[in-house]
């Protein structure tokens, strides 16, 4: 089983509207057909015009589009949703929040566990470091 990390540090949907490649190629590294794919907004905290622009992009794309919000209560069966997903793609943010919340939610531990069952993980920024032991960020203060 093939797996990916695309790692964006700009580009996509969320900076560059009216250009779907980066988009384009996400969906088509999946070998399933409609994949699902969630994004995932935490370290914008949930921005529901971060969420409004990822519909906008993909829901015309030969795909099914979710998103998962931890400050909005997104379902009390979170891993059984996160385990179904084909592709996750995490918006950009302030890096340190994410993190901490995923951990206290236990989705790190969850979406490794789907990463390991062939999901294709993605983001930018924020969501691009996410999926690193280490990284370079603004997130804390010197």
């Amino acid at each position: 089983m093939k797996r990916q990390i695309i790692a964006l540090g700009g580009g996509g949907f969320s900076m560059e509207p009216d250009n779907p490649l980066l988009d384009n190629y996400i969906l088509e590294q999946c070998e399933r057909d409609n994949p699902k794919i969630c994004f995932i907004g935490t370290a914008s905290g949930d921005a529901q015009s971060y969420i409004d622009r990822f519909y906008a992009a993909f829901e015309s794309k030969p795909c099914r589009p979710s998103h998962l919000s931890l400050f909005k209560g997104h379902t009390h069966l979170l891993e059984a949703f996160v385990l179904e997903q084909d592709i996750f793609f995490v918006g950009g943010g302030n890096t340190r929040n994410l993190l901490v919340l995923w951990k206290e939610w236990g989705l790190d531990v969850m979406i490794s566990k789907a990463y390991r069952r062939g999901a294709i993980l993605s983001g930018v920024s924020a969501g691009s470091i996410c999926w690193f032991e280490q990284g370079l960020t603004d997130s804390i203060p010197n």
